[in-house]
C-alpha cells in the first residue's frame, strides 16, 4: 500500500470510528462533523421500513433525542477496510453496539457498509447501512429508551 493510500485509509477509519465514539460520548457536534450535508441511512435489516435520505442535521438530531434515553451505549467497531478512487470510498467494518438501561442490555451485532466522499474538512459519510447479524438481550429496550428520552 502506498503512503498516500495508507493515509487515506487512516483518514477514512478515523471518520468512521470517531463518529461511533462521539455517539457514545453524546458529542453531537462531532457526530455531525463525520457526515456530509445529506446522508442516506439504511437500518432496514434491524427495524424494517425503508432506507432514508435526509439532511445530516436531521439524522443527528434524531439520534440526539433518542440515544440519551439509554444510560450508556458502546459501539465497538472492528477494523475499517476501505477502497477508494479519490472521489468516493467504500468502507466496511464489523460492529457490536451495546445499549444499557439499568441492568438491561440490548446488543446489536453485524457490519456497517459505508460510502464516503472527500471534503476540505476530511472524509464525510454519505451512506451508512447496517447489515444486522444478530440481536441479543432485551429487545424492548429501544422503546423504553425512546419513552424515557421523550420525558
Amino acid at each position: 500500500m502506498s503512503p498516500e493510500s495508507a493515509a487515506i485509509q487512516h483518514a477514512i477509519s478515523t471518520t468512521v470510528v470517531g463518529m461511533l465514539h462521539a455517539i457514545d460520548a453524546r458529542d453531537w457536534e462531532a457526530v455531525r462533523a463525520a457526515f456530509a450535508d445529506t446522508v442516506t441511512t439504511d437500518y432496514t435489516s434491524l427495524f424494517g421500513g425503508e432506507a432514508e435520505t435526509q439532511p445530516a442535521d436531521d439524522l443527528v438530531g434524531g439520534w440526539a433525542s433518542f440515544v440519551p434515553g439509554f444510560d450508556a451505549t458502546q459501539h465497538l467497531a472492528g477494523p475499517v477496510v476501505a477502497e477508494h478512487d479519490g472521489a468516493t470510498a467504500h468502507a466496511r467494518c464489523a460492529i457490536t453496539a451495546t445499549h444499557c438501561l439499568g441492568e438491561a442490555r440490548w446488543i446489536v451485532g453485524g457490519h456497517y457498509a459505508l460510502r464516503l466522499t472527500p471534503s476540505a474538512a476530511g472524509w464525510k459519510i454519505t451512506h451508512l447501512t447496517l447489515e444486522t447479524a444478530f440481536q441479543d438481550g432485551d429487545l424492548d429496550l429501544p422503546q423504553q429508551a425512546a419513552e424515557r428520552a421523550a420525558r
